[in-house]
């Protein structure tokens, strides 16, 4: 079977947005008088939606609903201001596009990062790059790793499942990609480890962004 599209994940694997991410909740922690987390452990506290982001960055002790909702709002005023003060491209991202551009590969987003930063992010930072469909968290549609989102863009590609190559980095987006019957990658660049992908049931482990286009290349069963 040879893959005719890919859908990717956006923080942790086209793009390294943990600083921006960090500083916004470092700073509306700092706002509410809590403590704030080393850049390391946000690599963990990020990939299921803002919400739990926020819910991991409090201490145990404080997350009561008035308390998290009050975080949730500070962390969107910090955010706003800096999406992109640091993140951009990993290296090896722009030249996968393009390849997988040159073959015909057709390229969308998933993310459960909030659809208001997902579709800007994607305009602004990759905007030499044509992306179908751009699907961000949204109130309307389940977070990953439910496979309504995933299918939702085949289906609107026209692109069977098994046609498809589901990159990301968590665990989150294997189970995503297992759920809905793509190939999944796990990108080791990104913000989690071999082992989470692994046991998630990545069907390749990719430790440069050159891997994806290899696979497309050379598709393995």
């Amino acid at each position: 079977m040879q893959f005719r599209a890919l859908i990717s994940d956006l923080d942790g694997t086209l793009l390294d947005t943990l600083q921006d991410m960090a500083d916004a909740v470092n700073r509306a922690l700092h706002r509410l008088h809590l403590p704030v987390h080393e850049l390391s452990e946000y690599r963990y506290f990020v990939g299921d939606g803002r919400r739990t982001m926020a819910l991991r960055a409090l201490p145990p002790d404080r997350r009561d609903d008035g308390i998290l909702e009050r975080l949730l709002a500070y962390i969107a005023e910090e955010y706003d201001g800096r999406w992109v003060d640091n993140s951009g491209p990993y290296p090896g991202i722009p030249e996968m596009l393009d390849e997988l551009t040159r073959r015909g590969i057709r390229l969308a987003v998933l993310s459960n990062k909030p659809q208001v930063y997902a579709g800007p992010m994607i305009s602004t930072i990759l905007s030499g790059w044509h992306f179908e469909h751009v699907l961000g968290e949204s109130p309307d549609r389940p977070r990953k790793p439910d496979p309504a989102g995933a299918l939702h863009i085949i289906e609107r590609m026209n692109v069977l499942p098994q046609e498809c190559i589901y990159l990301g980095d968590s665990g989150v987006d294997m189970e995503t990609a297992r759920a809905a019957g793509m190939y999944g990658v796990g990108a080791l660049w990104g913000f989690r480890d071999a082992d989470e992908l692994a046991r998630a049931g990545a069907r390749l482990l990719a430790h440069h962004p050159a891997d994806v286009v290899t696979l497309v290349d050379h598709p393995v069963v």
